[in-house]
């Protein structure tokens, strides 16, 4: 069985091939439209071609002067997922998507006074050129879901870019993260099935990646809304330069939520403040950590966040002395 049929994936919409299908339709009726337009574009250019000039001075000072633009809807450089909808998530969570608490974890004692519980907080920072981050989507992204939606945790998407080098020169990663940021501004409900996509349909390294048109077309094919917006956000780079920032501010640290943790790979899940060391293949290690984390934030020093909350023991049963 391949990555891809995990059984953490959340069920999509509609599979990976009818997704890809649909982005590529989306590029064809595209590229006939641009064709279109290139046409009119070329006549009207003929019969006014005296004021060419004037049109490109124009355009350059526009550039020059376009502002920097930041995405909103976002804190800390992060997309924050409160609900999924089933187009990303399955009702039908796998048995990894309840975290087995260890023998440490199920009987500590409690603090006298405790306060109410708060959500986990995951923060996971994603390349969208990253083979980590690709594995750890796969194998997590339904645990994930199956979390958020019982409100045991809050997860936030950091996108990133750190393998710029690594596309021909066309720095993918920092095209794709200001997508994602595109996305998250007028479509912030399809961030989760973009970011999905994003990472488990992802280019080969040391390729050139999606183009703009492309990572657009994908964005239309998850079923943004305010297609059109997020189609020129995207096509015209509107969040090249916060993705940039964004990277940078990440690697100077601290990261939200965090002491003194600072952007240090391209595929980094903090957790309560703390990094996550192991497997990101592993859901059960995962589910494990994020359970020990919550389980020392309520019965430790710092403050109670009790989730995911562990199931309770059954009773013992007497046995009869002969």
């Amino acid at each position: 069985m391949s990555s891809d049929e995990t059984p953490n994936v959340p069920a999509a919409r509609n599979s990976r091939e009818a997704v890809r299908e649909k982005a590529q339709r989306v590029h064809a009726q595209q590229s006939r439209a641009r064709v279109m337009r290139r046409v009119i574009i070329g006549l009207v250019a003929a019969v006014a071609v005296g004021s060419i000039g004037t049109a490109v001075a124009f355009a350059v000072s526009s550039s020059m002067s376009k502002p920097m633009l930041s995405p909103s809807g976002m804190t800390d450089d992060g997309v924050t997922v409160s609900d999924v909808t089933l187009a990303s998530g399955s009702a039908d969570i796998s048995p990894n998507a309840s975290p087995t608490p260890s023998e440490a974890a199920a009987t500590p004692t409690p603090k006298t006074t405790e306060k109410a519980a708060e959500p986990t907080q995951i923060h996971i920072y994603v390349d969208y050129l990253s083979a980590g981050a690709a594995e750890f989507e796969k194998a997590n992204a339904r645990q994930l879901a199956g979390w958020i939606k019982q409100g045991a945790v809050t997860v936030t998407y950091h996108p990133v870019a750190l393998l710029m080098a690594s596309s021909n020169g066309t720095k993918y990663s920092l095209r794709a993260a200001a997508a994602a940021a595109c996305v998250a501004t007028y479509s912030p409900d399809q961030f989760f099935d973009y970011n999905h996509e994003l990472l488990t349909d992802q280019p080969k390294i040391d390729s050139d990646g999606r183009s703009d048109v492309e990572l657009a077309d994908l964005a239309v094919a998850v079923g943004v809304q305010n297609a059109k917006k997020v189609r020129s956000c995207i096509e015209g780079q509107d969040f090249v330069s916060w993705a940039k920032d964004a990277t940078a501010r990440a690697l100077e640290g601290p990261l939200p939520g965090s002491k003194d943790l600072k952007l240090n790979n391209e595929a980094l899940i903090v957790v309560g403040g703390q990094a996550y060391v192991g497997a990101l293949n592993n859901p059960a290690e995962f589910s494990q950590f994020v359970l020990t984390t919550a389980s020392d934030e309520y019965y430790g020093e710092t403050d109670p966040t009790p989730t995911p909350t562990p199931p309770a023991s059954p009773a013992p049963t007497e046995t009869a002395t002969p």
